[in-house]
């Protein structure tokens, strides 16, 4: 087995410094890991591209979801996609999962440490953010499917997980 790419090498170094526990997956330049968020937990992985010096960051959760739910959460994932800047949802149809997928291309082999922990924060939070969204859809009855706004259920400002560090203190005067 080959050693490790100065690309994902440069991945695993900003993990342990975030003192985040990772597996590399042997014979590819992929890094794994999990995170419990606030509402998921969401399975993490990190794959650079030597070629092209960036590097994809992927998360995901267990979304298993009716047959006739799917046009909804599919719907759900485009709308919030047109909102975001940074990356995109996508419903894995085969696996059943909730996906966020975020890419960068960096100009040096030893990729930047804090682009590589805002990549990972970003792809967690989505992640986390999206799931009580598709929730929603899940516990939905199938008869009250079509009476469902989609674009109405995004703006629920209740499902959104607190932000760390926003929270206000009651105390302070």
């Amino acid at each position: 087995m080959r050693p490790p790419s100065l690309q994902i090498q440069s991945v695993a170094d900003a993990f342990n410094e975030q003192g985040w526990q990772h597996e590399f997956v042997e014979g590819r330049e992929v890094i794994t890991t999990a995170f419990d968020a606030h509402h998921t937990r969401v399975q993490l992985f990190a794959q650079t591209f030597t070629q092209i010096n960036s590097l994809t960051i992927v998360g995901e959760t267990a979304m298993p979801t009716d047959e006739d739910k799917i046009p909804y959460l599919l719907e759900l994932l485009h709308r919030a996609n047109k909102q975001m800047n940074l990356g995109g949802l996508e419903y894995d149809l085969d696996r059943q999962r909730v996906v966020f997928r975020i890419t960068n291309i960096f100009e040096r082999e030893k990729y930047d440490k804090d682009i590589i922990s805002t990549m990972v924060h970003c792809t967690i939070a989505e992640v986390d953010r999206i799931t009580p969204y598709c929730s929603v859809i899940q516990q939905t009855p199938e008869d009250l499917l079509a009476d469902l706004s989609i674009e109405r259920l995004l703006l629920r400002e209740d499902l959104i997980p607190p932000v760390p560090g926003e929270e206000e203190d009651e105390n302070y005067i």
